[in-house]
């Protein structure tokens, strides 16, 4: 693996020509079929849902790595080099990659790449939820994947791209993309009733970080966590007397940490109010391939199982 440099670097080594070089090298050693569209996507998320629609007829790279935090990152010679050999580049938007060093609009950039002509916002078709009320675009709260009627509206969009960009295979992508919009509706709809049996003062979703907006406006819970997003400080006590409160004026049984955070700050507030860390959960990253929760289906899934059960202390 190459060693990580910043996108200052990246810029500079591309005016000398060794990202060139490199890209032409990587190039000649990968055995991508001619036919094949290269596609890059920004996490795993969004890699599972290409490969769910493109099949065998897509050849896709994600920039940021299963387990690691897409709010910030480095991209590496790698991801500069797929980035500019790609033919499509999908990215979350809604100021997920954008936001705080904004490393992928610098990546783009640095690419070549252009907005609605090679990089496209799977969220483009979603209605967006905000970190405060009011309102503003860089307030914007990322995580609307986690509703699986907003990955539904991800899959038609990144569906309707690949067509445009890849006619030949159109109709092999359209009926990948009907099969696994069924069942990601099907699960949507039993999820919609999934928490009817657990009583209201229980439904509080307590996690580390406030990723759970859409998820829990989509299902009929409530929300509560330390930290706003994973760009902030994270567990001051400010956070933790806010939190201690919810879960105070509540009947909440559990508690979650998810899979891409540290779970120290979680860990006291288990230890402060005598709550179990009941499960991980997933947010910004699927799990490892080849176990539970390593697609979007199974990762969404793996959530709605384990909070349901946590808030009825199962």
């Amino acid at each position: 693996m190459l060693k990580k440099i910043s996108i200052a670097l990246l810029i500079i080594l591309v005016a000398g020509g060794s990202v060139v070089a490199f890209v032409k090298n990587r190039h000649e050693q990968t055995n991508t079929k001619s036919d094949e569209l290269r596609v890059v996507t920004t996490n795993s998320i969004l890699e599972d849902m290409v490969e769910q629609v493109g099949g065998k007829d897509v050849d896709v790279y994600s920039i940021v790595k299963r387990g690691t935090d897409p709010h910030e990152y480095d991209p590496t010679t790698n991801d500069i080099a797929a980035a500019t050999e790609a033919d499509v580049l999908f990215h979350n938007g809604l100021n997920l990659e954008t936001g705080g060093s904004g490393w992928f609009n610098k990546l783009t950039k640095t690419a070549n790449k252009r907005d609605n002509k090679e990089v496209f916002a799977a969220s483009k078709n979603v209605k967006p939820m905000y970190l405060t009320e009011s309102g503003k675009e860089d307030e914007t709260d990322p995580h609307a994947w986690l509703d699986l009627s907003n990955g539904v509206k991800y899959v038609k969009l990144i569906s309707r791209v690949l067509q445009d960009k890849d006619p030949k295979h159109a109709k092999a992508y359209q009926e990948r993309t009907d099969a696994y919009v069924k069942k990601l509706q099907a699960l949507h709809n039993e999820a919609q009733n999934k928490f009817a049996d657990i009583p209201v003062a229980q439904r509080l979703l307590v996690t580390s970080e406030g990723a759970f907006k859409y998820f829990s406006k989509a299902y009929g819970i409530t929300p509560a966590f330390i930290w706003e997003i994973n760009t902030e400080a994270q567990g001051t006590p400010e956070q933790m007397k806010q939190v201690f409160a919810k879960i105070n004026d509540s009947d909440v049984k559990s508690l979650f940490v998810e899979s891409s955070v540290s779970p120290k700050s979680m860990k006291q507030v288990s230890k402060e109010t005598n709550l179990p860390i009941y499960s991980k959960i997933y947010t910004d990253s699927l799990a490892k391939k080849g176990t539970q929760g390593d697609t979007y289906y199974d990762m969404v899934k793996w959530n709605i199982d384990k909070i349901h059960d946590g808030m009825l202390a199962k």
